[in-house]
């Protein structure tokens, strides 16, 4: 199998031994597997023919992009009998076509490199990840990323207008088009985004563009409790309608691990128990923006909704805003060990949950550190959980963790929500979608894998249990 492997892609491009811990290990260090091999195709028929290679061996295929998944999406078991698929060479952008506002990449394509390429035409890509300078496309699309802008333009589903695909029996299914309305037949192109390789490998996408806004302007304002921010939340999609592109909160811990391990960034408001990120973009100029941003911020503060607020005024500020936001997850890893939920909720019962989950953990788990912060404007929380201060974080998590989680998710799952808003279910969290599914979700989700993948090689024991 080995020597076919060879012959599909060059002996080069096939990596056995030596230190392959790039692709072996997951971003967050927690998880370690061993590949067969680690295989680097250059293009797609190259893919398809090492899928052949893969199903005429009945060996099982780990795709991965840029190694950033969080919950075990990507990354090979211990056994040293799956092949590792690598797309980091597929990296090309194969077309922009301005006039259709689209362009069409490789899945190994980064996240930046797309982003930048739709700048260079006066274009915007509204897809937007802390890890963009090293997520790539087929990754996004794989789990369906989301990201600061889903509010206005969605997750990286709805920004997709067609994929390629590459099935378990190594054909080919070039669904490229760059149609925005296609009602012939079943809708292939969603079936396969948000799989997470476990039916097919994406090899390529178009994607959406769009026109680059006038102005861009980010604020921050505090809040004393979460039913203030969501109120605050309200207010602002009722004053600036489509023009609100970012809605963000932050607790107070996680903005104080920030304070603690980044001294150096620029806080320019006091410490309050939550703090709201509010971005928005005009298609007109700046000064409507502003005026829409300074207006709305006066109203939240005469309504109660907020006790103080500020206003970028530069582009250089603006980054430093958001960079408080996107170095939370930095802060908790130099904290210690932590345990991350990606959680979804309808955006009016998440002051509630909070209330009630927070005050059953902390007590069932004395000292525990709630670390909460996400996208409060589409109802995607990261629900994060540091040990106690002074525990060793990793014995606190190999004892508390399991139980943990499974708190959260009940939690969550009473509450109309979901265990997993844009990271994927992975390896991390099959257990949880049994408890979470229906029965019946779960067996037409079975249905579907055994139709597309019958001889279970792609991406075994990732989503679905075996």
């Amino acid at each position: 199998m080995v020597a076919a492997l060879r012959a599909a892609v060059g002996e080069a491009q096939v990596l056995i031994g030596g230190d392959l811990s790039a692709f072996e290990q997951d971003w967050r260090k927690r998880l370690r597997g061993r590949a067969l091999a680690v295989v680097r195709p250059r293009d797609t028929e190259e893919v398809a023919a090492v899928l052949r290679t893969c199903a005429a061996h009945g060996v099982p295929l780990v795709p991965q992009g840029g190694n950033t998944g969080l919950v075990g999406g990507s990354t090979p078991d211990e056994s040293g009998t799956q092949v590792l698929l690598s797309l980091s060479r597929m990296n090309r952008v194969r077309e922009v076509d301005e006039a259709n506002l689209s362009l069409t990449v490789e899945a190994g394509c980064v996240l930046q490199t797309v982003q930048e390429t739709a700048q260079a035409r006066g274009l915007l890509l509204p897809l937007s990840l802390g890890a963009e300078g090293s997520c790539t496309i087929g990754g996004n699309l794989a789990t369906n990323a989301g990201g600061t802008q889903v509010l206005r333009y969605g997750n990286a589903r709805e920004l997709c207008l067609g994929i390629e695909v590459v099935t378990a029996r190594g054909e080919i299914w070039n669904g490229l088009t760059g149609l925005r309305k296609d009602n012939a037949g079943y809708d292939l192109r969603d079936l396969y985004i948000g799989s997470e390789g476990t039916l097919g490998v994406i090899t390529a996408a178009t994607l959406k563009l769009y026109p680059q806004p006038a102005a861009t302007l980010t604020a921050l304002a505090a809040c004393e409790t979460l039913a203030q921010a969501v109120a605050l939340l309200q207010l602002a999609q009722a004053r600036a309608g489509s023009a609100l592109t970012g809605f963000e909160v932050m607790n107070a811990f996680s903005l104080a691990l920030v304070r603690k391990h980044f001294p150096h960034l620029r806080h320019p408001l006091p410490a309050s128990p939550w703090t709201v990120l509010i971005e928005l973009s005009d298609a007109e100029s700046e000064a409507h923006a502003r005026d829409v941003l300074e207006r709305l911020l006066e109203t939240a503060m005469e309504d109660g909704l907020a006790g103080d607020a500020a206003v970028a005024e530069t582009l250089s500020q603006s980054h430093d805003m958001w960079h408080l936001r996107e170095t939370i997850t930095l802060a908790q890893m130099e904290e210690g060990l932590n345990i991350k939920h990606d959680i979804a909720l309808p955006v009016s019962r998440i002051p509630a949950f909070c209330e009630a989950t927070d005050a059953a953990l902390q007590q069932a788990f004395p000292g525990v550190r709630l670390v909460n912060f996400g996208h409060l404007g589409d109802g995607n929380l990261h629900y994060n959980l540091q040990a106690p201060e002074g525990a060793d974080s990793a014995a606190w998590l190999r004892e508390f963790e399991p139980r943990v989680s499974r708190s959260v998710y009940a939690a969550v799952t009473a509450a109309g929500g979901s265990i997993s808003a844009e990271h994927g279910i992975g390896s991390a969290k099959c257990e949880e979608l049994v408890r979470s599914k229906s029965p019946v979700a779960l067996g037409l989700m079975r249905t579907l894998k055994q139709a597309l993948d019958p001889s279970g090689i792609l991406n075994p024991g990732r989503v679905l249990a075996p």
